[in-house]
């Protein structure tokens, strides 16, 4: 039986950073962190009623705002916050760069565990901060976290903040209940504040749990800061919005500075409306979703196991990103991606961007119609099948 999610949305000439970026329509992206699907039909309602009313000025966040993400996480992950430790804004890049300007000081250690998303570095560059990677362990097909690496990293005095990647983006792990009470642990014996990326959150699949770190305790909860969005969830990046969960006042109101600071702590009449419907209509559409991307992964997984056996697919337990070991090849990560677009136009992101814990990987977007997943694949065994 089709599904919803099999059809395919044309999305060249939408000024589609995905899409038309490459400026050639024979390419197929696979790599920028959107789905190639339409999002939930009451997000799309709630977005034609507010543009039928024909005026867009400044919005002020509704209470309704507040209520929609906090019944939604206590619906979902049983984690129960209060409305006032909410901040909005206009997506979770900007929402940890807040973080990490109002939780540190220039010349600062941060902690990050590469493999991990490009953008954690360039957050703590920006902010003038030095990168300290406790790269994770990958052994037998799957990655952990090496936590005496991280205790001797977390104990240097000059190490204020870790940003955690909860799900864990690229390696596509949910870290489980005693790996987050470790690092949270580790990190509130040598005063480290967690600020946790939970972007992902809502993506997790059949035997997996997405575990708020705030929710474990009270002493994680008022030692960290937690960064969310229906973005990833809904498909909505370019809708631009984010909440910055702070149940500590003091931190709360240092990261409510900086997001004055840099101008991004208003969000638009249309995020108001998407998050409003998305939460709190959007869980039948979203279990579809997590059905359907499940079975892509193990479309993509089976095909390199019949087609391409010499490469590991790593397991994929939240996120639409598969991550793949292609060092059988001797080649440098961006090699690889910049053959597949030269021989085949596909694009792929190269695994080296996410620290150089990540060299010799690739990292796929699975979230698309099964016939263009199944094009991936095979555009990628032309060029590096036996």
């Amino acid at each position: 039986m089709e599904s919803v999610f099999d059809e395919i949305v044309p999305r060249r000439d939408s000024h589609s950073y995905k899409w038309d970026s490459d400026g050639d329509g024979d390419v197929l992206p696979m790599w920028v962190a959107d789905m190639d699907f339409r999002t939930a039909r009451p997000v799309i309602d709630a977005l034609e009623r507010r543009a039928q009313h024909g005026i867009f000025g400044y919005a002020k966040v509704p209470g309704a705002c507040f209520e929609a993400v906090e019944g939604w996480f206590a619906r979902r992950h049983n984690f129960r916050m209060k409305q006032d430790w909410i901040l909005f804004t206009t997506g979770v890049v900007p929402a940890l760069s807040a973080a990490v300007k109002a939780l540190t000081s220039p010349g600062d250690r941060v902690i990050v565990q590469s493999p991990v998303y490009n953008c954690f570095f360039s957050s703590i560059r920006n902010n003038q901060c030095e990168t300290v990677s406790n790269d994770l362990t990958y052994r037998n097909g799957t990655y952990t976290v090496d936590f005496a690496d991280l205790e001797a990293k977390a104990s240097d005095p000059q190490t204020t903040l870790l940003l955690l990647c909860n799900p864990h983006n690229p390696a596509g792990r949910v870290w489980t209940g005693e790996e987050l009470n470790r690092i949270g642990d580790i990190c509130l014996r040598n005063r480290v504040t967690v600020v946790s990326d939970e972007i992902h959150c809502d993506l997790v699949y059949p035997g997996h749990t997405h575990l708020p770190f705030a929710s474990l305790s009270e002493d994680f909860l008022y030692g960290s800061v937690t960064c969310v969005s229906p973005g990833k969830t809904f498909n909505l990046a370019g809708i631009q919005v984010a909440g910055i969960i702070a149940a500590d006042e003091a931190r709360r109101k240092a990261i409510d500075r900086a997001l004055n600071v840099n101008e991004v702590c208003e969000i638009s009449v249309f995020a108001v409306e998407a998050l409003i419907a998305a939460y709190n209509r959007g869980e039948a559409w979203l279990e579809a979703l997590k059905a359907y991307l499940y079975d892509n992964y193990i479309c993509f997984r089976d095909y390199f196991a019949k087609h391409l056996p010499q490469f590991t697919v790593l397991p994929l337990e939240a996120t639409y990103l598969v991550w793949v070991d292609c060092s059988p090849l001797g080649l440098p990560s961006a090699r690889i991606a910049e053959t597949l677009l030269e021989r085949e136009k596909l694009r792929v992101n190269e695994g080296a961007m996410y620290g150089a814990a990540g060299e010799g990987f690739v990292r796929f977007n699975i979230a698309c119609p099964r016939k263009l997943l199944v094009e991936g694949l095979e555009r990628f065994r032309r060029v590096y099948g036996k």
